[in-house]
């Protein structure tokens, strides 16, 4: 479990401190997958107990259902379980990865815009060099990850890189967030690019300091030009999840994967996997049109 990995590194020595009592009680809490099949057990127990599913089993239509490929590929043996667990593991490793790509990207963006604005008027010296020397980095990383193949950098972390980690949430994070980093480095930089300089200078008059102008003033404007872009960066982040399986995550492609390698029924169990990430993308194109219509209402 992601979760517990990362305590699991902040956790130092066994001391019976109030802070290690504090992350040893989250550790126990139940995953927000644990929490959806206790909710499921209880209402599967609640739907059994009413006598409904046993009257429907007796039907014509559930004798004509059990003799179906959709029958056998998912009830038999339970394992449509396998897409909902995928289905847990793709919107944890995207959400993880997203949160990383971001905090990474916005960094990158600060050093990059910051050198291309002020490197012409900074002094020689120490700043120059820092500043010069990060956007060399920062250019061999935007470089690198956009010029490689997202498995390919999946599997270096897995194999090479973080071989003694245990956990594959840990690492499909890690590498999408690291290569979805270098995506949003570029959209957050065209909107820091985008505001315009006299906002800066504004910032500066009132007696804010470099750093402080960049914070209060200028991201913000530039989060809001990019919001909806950034969104759009989430969904094809979701996508470009399903490669997870070449690390053995069990992600919603490779829950299919392994429903086909059972049944060996190949159609229809990929033709599932492409409906539920049809059906996800939708969602959340919806929901980028709702955030930009009300970004574009907050503007009047």
């Amino acid at each position: 479990m992601f979760l517990n990995t990362v305590l699991d590194v902040i956790i130092i020595s066994d001391n019976a401190s109030v802070f290690d009592r504090i992350i040893k009680f989250f550790k126990e809490l139940p995953t927000l997958q644990e929490l959806f099949w206790i909710v499921f057990g209880k209402i599967w127990n609640a739907v059994e107990s009413t006598g409904l599913y046993q009257k429907f089993i007796n039907t014509e239509f559930y004798r004509w259902y059990e003799g179906t490929e959709f029958y056998f590929c998912f009830a038999e043996g339970e394992r449509w379980k396998w897409l909902v667990d995928g289905l847990y593991v793709t919107l944890q490793v995207t959400f993880y990865a997203l949160l990383l790509g971001v905090f990474i990207g916005v960094i990158v963006a600060i050093i990059r815009s910051t050198h291309d604005n002020n490197i012409s008027t900074i002094r020689n010296g120490f700043g120059r060099f820092i500043l010069k020397f990060l956007n060399f980095i920062s250019k061999i990383y935007l470089t690198v990850i956009r010029g490689t193949p997202v498995v390919v950098q999946l599997m270096l972390i897995y194999y090479v890189i973080l071989v003694s980690v245990d956990s594959k949430v840990l690492v499909a994070a890690l590498a999408f967030g690291i290569n979805s980093g270098a995506y949003v480095a570029e959209i957050v930089r065209s909107g820091i690019m985008s505001i315009d300089k006299g906002q800066f200078e504004a910032g500066r008059s009132l007696g804010l300091s470099y750093t402080q102008t960049m914070i209060k003033i200028i991201i913000p404007q530039a989060f809001k030009n990019v919001l909806p872009t950034l969104a759009n960066e989430f969904i094809v982040l979701l996508k470009e999840t399903s490669v997870s399986g070449y690390v053995a995550l069990e992600d919603i492609t490779k829950a299919g994967d392994l429903i086909r390698s059972r049944t060996y029924s190949a159609f229809l169990p990929l033709i599932v996997v492409a409906v539920i990430y049809l059906v996800l993308v939708m969602f959340f194109t919806k929901l980028v049109s709702i955030l930009e219509r009300r970004l574009r209402n907050s503007d009047h």
